[in-house]
């Protein structure tokens, strides 16, 4: 059983959103949300059923002026949003991942890992840490790498835990969404690439990150982080001139009504139009794919709690509304 939405005065910020919704035992369908909880088909209101939302972003430059005229409208084909299934609102060819992105968070595993031998007080080894990351802000680069599309999973969708995973953690993240093809874009030119914002759970089994029989390899991010459904994302995407400062927005999660997660974007060493420019130095970033921003402090691993049958974590980020999901354990 999915855990689902609960009504609200104002879903998100701006005067629309983004969905992937269906009825029960229907298909899929893109569709226009407004704040108010009221549903439009983008396939009957735009003539064309093949239309997705991913189909949408891939000619953003005109979608969005007819989007508008659509939400402004508020015509007789709008319905309400309860009774339909909130799906992940975009599927993406490519995921972006980042990791060691917000400064405190950093900051709290330099301090935790205390090396063996070092005995200085807390505050010293914190202040280094400082130190560290705002000269990492200054001159380095991010930290990005591959997820798998398979991994994402809806909004309101149960998380199922595998039995393999015995660290199952939480990292709630300002996703961004790419409506332009990029590539070799400057920080200055990145948010002219972007057409919307919405959020991921980017779950990781901590256990798996490293791998024991190769240390010297490093990180295992297909084993930790790309289990089915280990990325919730969405309810919806909320179009960026909705967004009036990615760089201040509140990420929150609470596991089982508890706040575990409670930053903003501020504390992020690279911002977002950094974290796009940087991915798309290497890679084309496309139409409809995600660039995860990284996950603030709070997670499953700084409070020794990690994910259990039974959890339900909900993950807010402003103005773009709640996901809420349920941890199921793999039957056996």
């Amino acid at each position: 059983m999915s855990v689902k939405p609960e009504p609200a005065s104002a879903l998100f910020a701006g005067p629309f959103a983004l969905a992937t919704l269906s009825a029960p035992e229907g298909p899929a369908f893109p569709a226009l949300v407004t704040p108010e909880a009221q549903v439009l088909d983008l396939r009957v209101a735009l003539g064309d059923e093949q239309l997705t939302v991913r189909s949408l972003l891939e000619d953003w430059a005109t979608a969005l002026p007819r989007l508008r005229t659509l939400a402004a409208d508020r015509g007789p084909d709008l319905g309400p949003l309860a009774g339909f299934r909130v799906h992940a609102p975009v599927e993406p060819r490519q995921v972006f991942q980042s990791g060691a992105n917000y400064r405190r968070h950093v900051i709290d595993l330099h301090v935790a890992h205390r090396a063996p031998g070092d005995d200085r007080p807390e505050d010293e080894r914190r202040a280094e840490a400082a130190e560290i990351m705002d000269r990492r802000a200054a001159e380095d680069l991010p930290y990005v790498f591959i997820g798998l599309p398979s991994a994402i999973t809806g909004p309101y969708d149960d998380v199922v835990l595998p039995a393999w995973a015995e660290q199952p953690d939480w990292e709630l993240e300002l996703a961004v969404v790419i409506g332009r093809p990029a590539h070799r874009v400057s920080v200055a030119e990145a948010p002219e690439y972007i057409a919307g914002y919405t959020i991921a759970n980017d779950l990781t089994d901590r256990a798996t990150v490293f791998r024991r029989d190769m240390p010297q390899i490093g990180t295992d991010w297909l084993r930790s982080k790309n289990a089915p459904g280990f990325t919730p994302l969405g309810p919806w995407i909320v179009p960026a001139e909705s967004v009036a400062d990615p760089g201040d927005l509140r990420v929150m999660l609470k596991l089982n009504g508890e706040t575990m997660q409670d930053e903003t974007t501020k504390d992020m060493l690279f911002d977002v139009a950094r974290m796009v420019a940087y991915a798309s130095q290497t890679a084309q970033l496309l139409p409809g794919d995600l660039v995860l921003t990284g996950s603030p402090a709070g997670n499953g691993m700084h409070w020794g709690r990690l994910l259990r049958d039974g959890d339900v974590m909900e993950g807010s980020v402003t103005g773009l509304g709640t996901q809420r999901t349920r941890c199921v354990a793999e039957a056996s």
